[in-house]
């Protein structure tokens, strides 16, 4: 177990960044804060999915397939949706066909695609695990409802800008 520090180091960082005569501080702050959050909420998803032996990423793989009419999507197109190159999801598909939770299927008209489909066991296991995420209250215990939908509006913006959706 880590211990926490005395004292705040990206507050530290910004007092620093202010000695130094460096502009745009707050801009330090905010985004150094978002890269230890998703750390932080990173490290408990994972640790409430762990009696699953799943990560962060191969819960995404579940859940989207889970959230599919038929729990079957192309390959291509997960990757397109969870934002991930196609040797990523490649990698996270064949973890989880070892783990019995997806299987590799052929597209029925298509040659060239490949299919991953939710097996009964992946579908049992999708559901068993949110209730783990959901009852670690997906890592952000720490923010009420309200202040979980304003930071994700605010994140939201920042993606936005970024032309991160449509």
């Amino acid at each position: 177990m880590v211990r926490p520090l005395p004292f705040d180091p990206i507050e530290e960082a910004g007092r620093q960044w202010d000695v130094q005569g460096w502009d745009e501080r707050d801009a330090m702050q905010a985004a150094t804060s978002i890269m230890r959050a998703q750390q932080i909420v990173l490290a408990r998803v994972d640790e409430a999915l762990r009696p699953w032996s799943l990560t962060f990423a191969r819960y995404e793989v579940l859940v989207l397939l889970h959230f599919s009419k038929e729990g079957v999507l192309p390959l291509g197109k997960m990757g397109d949706r969870l934002m991930l190159h196609q040797a990523s999801i490649t990698n996270l598909v064949d973890r989880l066909e070892q783990q019995g939770l997806v299987k590799r299927v052929p597209h029925p008209t298509d040659r060239r695609t490949t299919l991953a489909a939710l097996t009964p066991d992946g579908r049992s296991t999708v559901v068993d695990a949110t209730k783990a995420v959901v009852a670690a209250q997906v890592g952000v215990e720490e923010l009420s409802g309200r202040e979980a939908k304003d930071l994700h509006r605010i994140l939201k913006k920042l993606r936005a800008g970024a032309d991160d959706f449509a």
